[in-house]
């Protein structure tokens, strides 16, 4: 293991300062950061997603920021792809690579490898969508539970796009998602790994910085963004994986006259909120973790003492 290169994971729910404790990290130490965000991938999605700004990003550049237009899609496949390139990359100039993010499975395939799983069926996601419709999600849940009950009780009632996913692997194989999973063999990440796991001591507290975060979204101007997005995309769909990212998914509802203004805020809150519950029980269930409360003052010091402690820096010279 000490013959691998070394790469840290940062990792955290939304709104726990990932990106500022990256950005003061590549100040003081010989390294280059990696975003680990599908949101953050998209062109023109900069409010709605709390992407850095161009100041921030000259001062310290992420990769896998902007990279693909708001019609397309980024699979975790393209994901590790890329990430495992950039990493290399970094590596042979001297640096350490530090994948920082929110977005626990493009992680999890970066660590472990991709598996075989099906691709993706329009017919058989289409019936799908049909029953939801008719039945609502949290029924397909109850129904995904019966199926595969070790896949559904990581996921919400109402998730949608992996509930969907967990259902047609099983129409389109007979198998449960996570004995596939179990089954498939694959190839570990060749580097040796700090992961750092940010989770709040009062989660009181992180409520209401993504409350407050969400209210500036929208006074910075979310539903002009999504208007400017819909106008240089006219293909743009509320279906599509970039319009399902919360935050968009609301203003898209709010627009089309489904919700108001109230709900808008509170949808979007609500919303979040699931979406940092979801990470944390990723985090807390992920081996070989240091966490570290994201709310402590002395924080910065204490990931660089972390770092420090494991001789990366002296292992590269």
């Amino acid at each position: 293991m000490t013959q691998l290169p070394p790469a840290i994971f940062l990792m955290g729910p939304t709104a726990s300062g990932k990106t500022g404790l990256a950005v003061e990290l590549a100040q003081r130490l010989p390294i280059e950061l990696i975003s680990v965000d599908s949101a953050l991938v998209y062109r023109g999605m900069d409010i709605g997603s709390a992407k850095p700004d161009a100041a921030t990003l000259a001062r310290a550049p992420h990769f896998l920021v902007d990279v693909i237009d708001p019609t397309e899609s980024y699979s975790a496949a393209q994901f590790r792809n890329d990430a495992l390139q950039l990493m290399g990359e970094i590596t042979a100039r001297g640096s350490i690579p530090v994948l920082v993010g929110g977005t626990m499975l493009y992680f999890n395939a970066l660590q472990h490898g991709m598996n075989n799983l099906p691709e993706a069926n329009a017919e058989v996601r289409a019936a799908i969508d049909a029953r939801a419709a008719r039945d609502g999600w949290p029924a397909l849940h109850a129904e995904l539970a019966s199926i595969d009950p070790a896949t559904a009780a990581r996921l919400m009632p109402n998730d949608a796009q992996r509930i969907e996913r967990a259902l047609e692997i099983w129409q389109l194989t007979g198998k449960p998602m996570s004995v596939l999973l179990e089954q498939d063999e694959r190839s570990a990440l060749p580097y040796r790994l700090l992961k750092i796991a940010l989770l709040p001591s009062e989660r009181s507290v992180l409520h209401q910085r993504i409350a407050d975060r969400f209210d500036e979204m929208l006074h910075m101007g979310l539903l002009e963004e999504l208007t400017r997005l819909r106008q240089r995309y006219p293909t743009l769909t509320p279906d599509l994986p970039s319009m399902r990212c919360v935050g968009y998914r609301q203003a898209w509802q709010y627009q089309a006259g489904e919700i108001d203004r109230t709900e808008l805020r509170e949808k979007g809150i609500a919303a979040t909120r699931q979406l940092a519950k979801r990470q944390m029980t990723w985090l807390r269930g992920m081996d070989d973790v240091e966490v570290l409360d994201c709310l402590a003052p002395e924080l910065l010091e204490e990931v660089t003492q972390r770092v420090a402690a494991c001789n990366y820096f002296n292992s590269t010279g």
